[in-house]
């Protein structure tokens, strides 16, 4: 099993495919285990590396608190274990929190960066604050997690779109899944970091030619956030797919147009 540590943390990771160097940065209580369609399709295009980011899947759940510096600083860990000076880096959801996070901190590492359903934090705008859902009553929690996945989708839209329903139910599966102390630990820690996201004001540190692909129903990270992330970085480029937050299986266009970008 590979691993590497940071400060006494040991982290796993997996590198695979072919081609360009590719750093793929996981979304909110994401672990590799649970990405294998994501993974398997990046890494047709790219040498791959991804790893279970800091209290999730089969890294440590190390004592808190998190941060998001911290996240970005275990992320470098890995392209300087892989001996990787630079690399193509993309983030999901949380992962593209992360992902602008180490562009704006270290821009000499990223030689090009795909931002997919995120937000800046600040006046950019933040995603859905996830640490603040223990709140909402558990009879409205199966209908909050669809309509943040796509805010079309109420019982009659999906009973008239009925292949969308194998995604809702997989979004509805996740949700209700039994997890461990350990586990609702880790998440707790990463939730708690990501609720001060904030990279607003130094979104211009990026240097490199940026994708911000964007779901137009994205209830998690609503389209004008990607907007706003776009306005600020001088060399991105705006894309938007129809979908929601998981808009990469909606769209057919969606993975093509971003390996396509990593890739010019």
């Amino acid at each position: 099993m590979p691993r590497f540590s940071v400060d006494g943390v040991s982290f796993y990771y997996e590198r695979s495919g072919t081609g360009p160097r590719l750093l793929f940065l996981n979304g909110s209580g994401a672990s590799i285990a649970g990405s294998a369609a994501t993974i398997e399709t990046l890494s047709n295009n790219f040498d791959l590396a991804v790893h279970d980011q800091r209290g999730l899947g089969a890294t440590d759940v190390a004592p808190g608190p998190y941060s998001m510096a911290g996240y970005a600083s275990d992320a470098i860990a890995l392209l300087d274990h892989l001996d990787w000076p630079t690399a193509y880096v993309i983030g999901i959801s949380f992962g593209g929190m992360v992902a602008q996070e180490l562009a704006v901190t270290w821009p000499e590492r990223v030689s090009r960066l795909a931002l997919v359903c995120t937000s800046s934090g600040g006046a950019g705008g933040s995603s859905y604050p996830l640490h603040t859902r223990a709140d909402v009553p558990d009879e409205q929690q199966d209908a909050l997690t669809l309509r943040l996945l796509d805010n079309r989708f109420t019982p009659d839209w999906l009973s008239k779109n009925p292949k969308q329903l194998p995604l809702a139910d997989f979004a509805l599966s996740r949700r209700r899944a039994e997890t461990s102390d350990d586990q609702q630990r880790g998440e707790a820690l990463q939730l708690e970091a990501r609720s001060h996201h904030d990279v607003w004001d130094r979104l211009h540190r990026i240097t490199c030619p940026t994708l911000v692909a964007c779901g137009r129903f994205d209830d998690m990270a609503p389209l004008a956030n990607g907007q706003a992330i776009a306005s600020r970085i001088p060399q991105a480029r705006l894309t938007v797919f129809e979908g929601g937050h998981a808009f990469m299986f909606q769209d057919r266009n969606a993975f093509p147009t971003i390996v396509d970008f990593l890739c010019e």
